[in-house]
């Protein structure tokens, strides 16, 4: 497989501005004859779908939702990130783009992280004419907070509701297309597969899922914005019908995927309670801003309540560790500290897999009601779900599966190996390296949206003659009716077991062995008994119903068979990378205090997988990263 980034020559700060200035055009008369496929509404989606229309083109929008707006972006709560520098704190456009290659340790593209750096100006701009409701000081002036891995306030929020507002500002503005008709919007309908002739992608295989009907739609270019993949770990922050199938189908039909060991940690959730839980609550990492990380210095002290444990008997961890970010110390790192102290025997909570977020300090230096001004809502859902108020004594957090930054390899353009397919938000590999920066999968999803894609794919469907195949191609009928097999074959197996049952096992398999984590042996581990979980699925799983209505067990088990081949390619790849980085912790690989150790002079690429075929071992492609304008350096946050 050759691999080509197709990054523009010229200075960093150039690249964008020489890409646009140099790209093809279509006239916009012409604009009309070219059909787009858009799967996935969340953020990335729903603006690019909004945006492509606007142009001129025509789209066809799929999700699997009953509706648009309720793409899983509605759960980000924190805010999102630009480098607008409102608080004269010395921000810029390189300060974001040097803290997000650090964040990411050094393990992502400088070109695509500079111009999400660049555009992400932009996007509050464009947030705010459409009415999207980001917090003011007194004066008027937007507001901004802290995240982690950052020592200036660039984030920009809505209280704690950020996901949900800039959600519902992409969804007006896909809203004003469908009714224009300038969208054709399918919900309820998913993608099954993808159709591709002659190495271009010509469209996607779908299912109806409220009357089982199976349809083919041919376009001229399709684009994948349909998420990550971290409900391969069964628990995670993701909804539950968040899956992996729509870039792993495309993987399967020669799309290469980039970098799944790249899953991250997200240290402030609330615990696991019990075999009961389906999915995990996201506490915002904003709360890090004015809550204080701690647990007991002493194991004797973690049956006590909180505010029976002195001051002087508390670790503050993160503020030890790491003092010059303390609690706003990045994700990954903050969540390998909690699984450390925990590891210890100082966990509190059942179990001891806990550690306290303490605002006592921050209600006492601002009062009740500005800590409540800023994260009400949050409070008021922890307090749901736990029955505490963590006003009056500490929230309870533990580290869990949140983002993942591996996905389809795509190149500067956003677009994969495959001529024609497009892969824009989580659902592809390219900004964030080995770990993402708290508040920047917001800025992603609507730069690629908004911002990007419109000029890349532009300047690629300026090459290609719009038509000319139809879903009428002996193509689509071929893989149309291999979905319609899988299906079937997935109706016979009548077991024992439902997908969900089988899913838990491989969750399990993947949190003790492929998770915070890992070592070459309990790797080895998993992939055999990913492959024993793999052969038990198709020889026990029972879906009860038929393929000629609703049926969300049938959708469930169809995206589960997905996660059991797609487990052992996460699995694959985190043995093949004999380092640590980010989000990916081998054990081997560490320094003396439990800081992750990077091997630059073997390591510094992307690994792009190649499907190989049925029980056969994927094919791993190199891409060098190189470096000409940040130093690889030790990542310290000390």
């Amino acid at each position: 497989m050759k691999l080509d980034a197709r990054i523009p020559g010229g200075p960093l700060a150039e690249k964008w501005s020489r890409f646009k200035q140099e790209q093809r055009l279509i006239n916009p008369a012409n604009k009309r004859k070219y059909r787009i496929i858009v799967v996935g509404t969340g953020l990335a989606g729903g603006s690019a779908a909004a945006s492509l229309a606007e142009l001129g083109y025509n789209v066809l929008c799929f999700c699997y939702q009953d509706s648009p707006r309720r793409a899983h972006s509605i759960a980000a709560q924190g805010g999102i990130n630009a480098a607008k520098n409102y608080r004269n704190d010395g921000d810029s456009v390189h300060r974001l783009f040097y803290d997000t290659i650090k964040g990411g340790d050094f393990r992502s593209r400088e070109a695509n992280v500079h111009r999400l750096a660049e555009v992400s100006v932009n996007i509050i701009d464009q947030c705010v004419a459409q009415g999207v409701p980001f917090a003011r000081e007194y004066g008027g002036l937007l507001d901004t907070r802290s995240f982690g891995g950052a020592q200036l306030q660039r984030t920009f929020y809505c209280r704690g509701q950020t996901g949900q507002q800039l959600l519902l500002g992409a969804y007006q503005a896909l809203s004003r297309q469908i009714a224009a008709g300038s969208v054709k919007m399918y919900p309820r309908c998913e993608m099954l597969d993808l159709v591709v002739i002659d190495g271009r992608a010509r469209g996607i295989v779908t299912r109806h899922l409220e009357t089982g009907k199976v349809e083919s739609f041919s376009a001229d270019a399709v684009v994948l914005a349909t998420g990550g993949y971290g409900n391969v770990f069964f628990l995670s922050t993701n909804a539950n019908g968040c899956n992996v199938s729509a870039t792993f189908r495309a993987y399967k039909r020669g799309a290469a995927f980039a970098n799944p060991c790249y899953t991250q940690i997200h240290p402030t959730c609330i615990p696991v309670t019990g075999d009961h839980q389906s999915k995990l609550t996201l506490m915002s990492e904003s709360l890090r801003n004015d809550g204080r990380v701690w647990v007991p210095k002493n194991t004797s002290d973690c049956g006590k309540k909180s505010k029976d444990i002195a001051e002087t008997d508390r670790d503050y961890y993160l503020e030890r560790k790491y003092p010059s970010f303390g609690n706003l110390a990045p994700r990954d790192i903050a969540s390998r500290a909690a699984k450390e102290a925990c590891d210890d025997g100082r966990g509190v909570g059942p179990g001891g897999r806990g550690v306290y977020l303490d605002f006592a300090d921050a209600i006492r230096r601002q009062g009740k009601d500005k800590i409540e001004d800023k994260y009400g809502n949050l409070f008021d859902m922890y307090e749901r779900i736990t029955d505490e108020n963590a006003y009056e004594q500490p929230m309870r957090i533990y580290p869990a599966v949140h983002y993942t930054m591996g996905g389809s390899l795509v190149n500067y353009e956003l677009m994969s190996n495959l001529d024609g397919l497009f892969v824009i938000g989580e659902a592809n590999f390219s900004d964030h390296g080995a770990n993402r920066l708290g508040a920047s999968a917001l800025m992603q999803g609507l730069a690629d949206g908004y911002f990007v894609l419109p000029y890349t794919i532009t300047h690629w469907l300026a090459g290609v003659k719009p038509g000319g195949i139809t879903y009428e191609h002996s193509e689509f009928k071929r893989v149309e009716y291999e979905a319609t097999d899988k299906i079937k074959n997935l109706l016979a197996i009548k077991g024992r077991k439902t997908a969900m049952e089988l899913h838990r096992e491989l969750g399990h398999v993947m949190w003790e062995l492929v998770g915070m984590a890992r070592n070459r042996v309990g790797l080895e581990k998993a992939i055999d008994r990913i492959r024993e979980l793999r052969c038990a699925f198709w020889s026990n799983l029972n879906v009860p119903g038929s393929d000629a209505d609703m049926n969300t067990a049938l959708e469930k088990a169809n995206r589960v068979a997905d996660y059991m081949e797609f487990g052992e390619l996460l699995a694959r790849d985190a043995l093949a990378r004999d380092e640590s980085c980010g989000g990916h912790f081998r054990m081997e690989y560490q320094t003396p205090d439990g800081e992750a150790t990077r091997n630059d002079a073997a390591f510094c690429h992307v690994a792009a997988w190649e499907y190989a075929g049925p029980d056969k071992e994927p094919i791993r492609n190199v891409e060098p990263l190189v470096f000409e304008n940040v130093k690889l350096a030790e990542r310290s946050y000390k």
